[in-house]
């Protein structure tokens, strides 16, 4: 039976070659994520190479998403590591100044002393060391360690429930979108998202470069939080990024974001991803823990469209089997029904309504597949917004970018198929290419949606009901 649910993988040292990749996409990963926080130029020309020959050998879509590294704060250098305990206080100052305290280290980010305040908590190093800010003085902010442990070179910074002033796209952001637009990525991911005016600045500089690509809005701290109807009404797809996320915000509030955001995503129709510690433990070890497996059932049952894997494909010991396993699971709850968020869809214009008829009547019947004839991915996009519960969504389209970026879609199989003259013929021809993939049965029930007459440049649905 066909997964719908998505599995990204990040590359990384332990998946950059041709024989993991291959590995990668026989396992069943569909999108590869490029993460600039630390990915150089010359590597990700070479990956994007690898990504698109792997594809085409194995006659599968793949597509790629650029991670954006955003406003990331970081310390600078230390000579030494700087040995902690409760009550230690350091000073974290911009690169021009001098320490004026026996423990000092710099930052990345000049404006710091602007947006803190006394009684701001600042976090290091994805939560080990947390400080409680005790003063600020112009490029200079000294904090009190509220925890034992070391502070050593190059390590984040976050400051849950500050509003930093950073402009949407950073200098790097820049150079980074620059290249992924000249290889043509199919996603955009941008880090840090405050408000849906973010995504307008990424995504005008996208369409000014002529692209399509899709923009993916990581939701990463309690700002962001508060906007998220906004984010997600404005993003193509939604990226819980539990990582910072839950440095951001409290953990026993995670859970809570998490469930919220697929919901609201899935009854406002923008596809959700699910992202970081997933399979945490499988980057040293074989198999994943217990809590691990229910972890990533969760995501499964609360039906988001895609899950993502980090650390554990990049860097770890064991990427394609995390593939595998990630598989596993999700076909097997899936089997198992889900959390139904989708039957509070919100649907307003009258081509959503002609969708909702063409579901119902594919859950009406136990062999059923639906497929869904569109150019620009909207329509099929609106059949998975409707989460059916038993038929595959084979969208057909002619263009091939068109089809890499359905791949985030809960449940859709994008399929790429010249659009004839006629649209009878183009229907014969989808319903035999299935045919021959072993993908449709022969008498097996259809519900075929069509935009193949769409006028004034809109996708318009109509209902086709026959066998196959």
């Amino acid at each position: 039976m066909e997964r719908k649910t998505r599995i990204i993988a990040t590359l990384g040292p332990a998946s950059e070659s041709p024989a993991v990749l291959t590995r990668l996409v026989a396992a069943g990963a569909n999108v590869f994520r490029l993460n600039m926080s630390h990915a150089s130029h010359p590597w990700v020309r070479t990956c994007c190479a690898r990504i698109r020959e792997v594809a085409a050998k194995a006659g599968t879509p793949v597509a790629i998403l650029m991670d954006l590294q955003g406003p990331s704060i970081r310390t600078g250098d230390v000579q030494e590591p700087i040995r902690l305990v409760r009550g230690t206080q350091v000073e974290f100052r911009n690169r021009s100044l001098r320490a004026a305290a026996e423990f000092s280290v710099t930052t990345n980010y000049s404006g710091l002393s602007k947006d803190v305040q006394p009684g701001d908590t600042l976090v290091v190093d994805n939560g080990v060391l947390r400080f409680r800010i005790l003063s600020v003085e112009k490029g200079r902010v000294l904090g009190k360690a509220l925890n034992r442990g070391v502070l050593m070179s190059r390590r984040h910074i976050n400051l849950p429930g500050v509003r930093l002033r950073f402009p949407p796209l950073t200098a790097k952001d820049r150079v980074d979108l620059a290249l992924g637009l000249e290889l043509e990525m199919d996603f955009f991911a941008l880090s840090f998202v405050r408000d849906a005016s973010h995504l307008a600045a990424l995504r005008r500089r996208i369409r000014q470069a002529g692209s399509s690509a899709f923009v993916i809005a990581k939701i990463e701290d309690q700002e962001a939080v508060r906007n998220i109807d906004d984010l997600i009404s404005s993003a193509d797809i939604i990226m819980i990024a539990r990582g910072d996320l839950g440095i951001e915000c409290p953990l026993e509030e995670l859970p809570i974001i998490q469930r919220r955001t697929i919901k609201q995503c899935i009854i406002l129709g923008t596809p959700v991803i699910v992202a970081t510690h997933m399979l945490e433990s499988m980057i040293v070890n074989p198999v994943p823990t217990r809590a691990e497996v229910t972890d990533v059932a969760n995501a499964v049952f609360e039906e988001a469209d895609a899950v993502m894997l980090s650390g554990e494909t990049s860097i770890g010991r064991f990427p394609a089997r995390c593939v595998e396993v990630m598989d596993r699971i999700a076909r097997r709850i899936e089997r198992s029904g889900g959390a139904g968020y989708a039957e509070h869809a919100i649907l307003t214009r009258q081509d959503q309504l002609t969708v909702r008829a063409a579901v119902v009547l594919a859950d009406s019947m136990p062999d059923s597949a639906m497929i869904v004839f569109t150019r620009r991915g909207s329509l099929a996009r609106d059949v998975a917004h409707l989460r059916p519960r038993r038929a595959v969504i084979y969208a057909i389209t002619p263009d091939s970018a068109v089809q890499r970026r359905l791949l985030l879609c809960r449940g859709v199989r994008p399929v790429q198929l010249p659009f004839q003259a006629d649209p009878q013929a183009t229907l014969n021809e989808a319903i035999d290419a299935l045919r021959r993939t072993n993908d449709l049965k022969k008498g097996q029930s259809l519900v075929i949606l069509s935009d193949v007459l769409a006028t004034n440049g809109r996708d318009v649905g109509s209902i086709v009901y026959r066998k196959a």
